[in-house]
């Protein structure tokens, strides 16, 4: 954790042996841009973030350990050769461009469908449970893309549990073999490492659940710890929510014990930065302003905050001493330039909400630089 004597928002930062040009990230956002057999990133996805390459640091849209883990259609993995070949497009382009990306790996457990599984089989979790009231973007009977309510989920066995660590390790290599400066392990949002987490949801008898917190936290930090062994704990991050209520996730007794002791667990483990996802933007739940101050105590370490930051409130926060570098997810969509417009007060471009998951090159690669589409609309007077 670095001091922040007042440091702007567009100072540089030292992430380990990573000098980042300036303290503002781009947010991991699924675009559903994989329409390929292969579910591998192509030509456009590699435009797409070279584009955006003046973030700090990029952390990539969530990027798949195995079919079993896919939970929205069209989201790229990183599981097979085409994939790990289409990452390294990706990241040659925003290298390229002088920018830092890191891969941001994903198994979202029980929040899918059984139309996105192999052999239509039912999703995992830690449990057998269903997320009532939660869609995964999948496809119906005709093969449409549809949001449908997530499919019930079964229990995974220990052994299962393992081998899901072994492709986490796996995806990890194939991220720096793609040639990505480091990995996020997705731990928020209600996904598979929370379900194991949430005292609501699990409710296994074995080493791997139950009302013990250290049971609860086995598997995030098994797979933490053979990650790090794999390819260095300076070169990871890991995202969480705490008190989040995505994907149907429910409050419990200890939650704040339990947070707090994942954050003094990583604390231990010297990680490239622990990244805090607070819901409120989402429509969800919000973090409580006196716990993150409980967490910033128990985590010793960088610490990257989302959650609708923008200038004014993302400064404040690295004023405050609260977090060392701010989350932008949205506004980055709709404005390639965003550090730019920010740092110059330039207002900033309308997000088209529907090509979000789209899947054509409109509402991904086409909005304009600020000062192109000043200078156009100049031309037009």
């Amino acid at each position: 954790m670095e001091l922040n004597n007042m440091a702007s928002l567009f100072d540089p930062y030292d992430l380990g042996a990573i000098r980042l040009k300036n303290r503002i990230v781009m947010a991991p956002m699924t675009r559903s841009r994989a329409r390929n057999d292969a579910l591998a990133p192509n030509s456009a996805t590699a435009l797409y973030y070279a584009q955006r390459a003046t973030a700090g640091l990029i952390i990539s849209e969530g990027v798949l350990v195995s079919v079993e883990g896919r939970g929205w259609a069209y989201a790229p993995g990183i599981y097979n050769s085409e994939q790990v070949a289409g990452w390294r497009n990706v990241t040659n382009a925003v290298h390229a461009k002088g920018g830092v990306i890191f891969a941001q790996i994903w198994h979202v457990g029980r929040s899918s469908h059984v139309s996105l599984q192999n052999d239509l089989q039912a999703p995992v979790s830690a449990v057998e449970t269903q997320a009532e009231g939660a869609v995964a973007y999948s496809f119906d009977e005709n093969g449409t893309l549809a949001y449908q309510q997530q499919s019930k989920a079964r229990a995974l066995k220990i052994d299962e549990i393992h081998r899901i660590t072994a492709e986490f390790v796996e995806a990890a290599r194939n991220a720096i073999a793609a040639g990505f400066d480091g990995i996020e392990l997705h731990a928020a949002n209600g996904y598979l490492f929370e379900q194991f987490i949430s005292g609501a949801l699990n409710s296994r008898d074995d080493s791997y659940g139950g009302p013990s917190i250290a049971n609860r936290l086995r598997f995030t930090l098994e797979t933490v710890d053979a990650i790090a062994a794999a390819i260095g704990p300076e070169r990871f991050g890991i995202r969480l929510s705490p008190y989040g209520r995505y994907n149907a996730m429910q409050p419990f007794a200890d939650e704040a014990e339990t947070w707090l002791s994942v954050a003094a667990e990583l604390s231990k483990r010297r990680l490239a930065y622990v990244h805090i996802s607070d819901q409120t933007t989402m429509g969800k739940n919000g973090i409580p302003q006196d716990f993150m101050q409980r967490f910033r105590h128990a985590y010793n370490g960088t610490l990257i905050v989302a959650g609708g930051y923008l200038k004014d409130n993302g400064q404040a926060a690295i004023d405050s001493g609260s977090t060392d570098l701010i989350a932008i997810g949205r506004p980055f969509i709709s404005n390639p330039d965003l550090v730019e417009r920010l740092r110059n007060d330039w207002p900033l471009a309308e997000l088209d909400r529907t090509t979000i998951y789209d899947g054509g090159n409109k509402g991904y690669v086409d909005y304009p630089l600020f000062e192109c589409a000043h200078l156009t609309a100049g031309a037009r007077l």
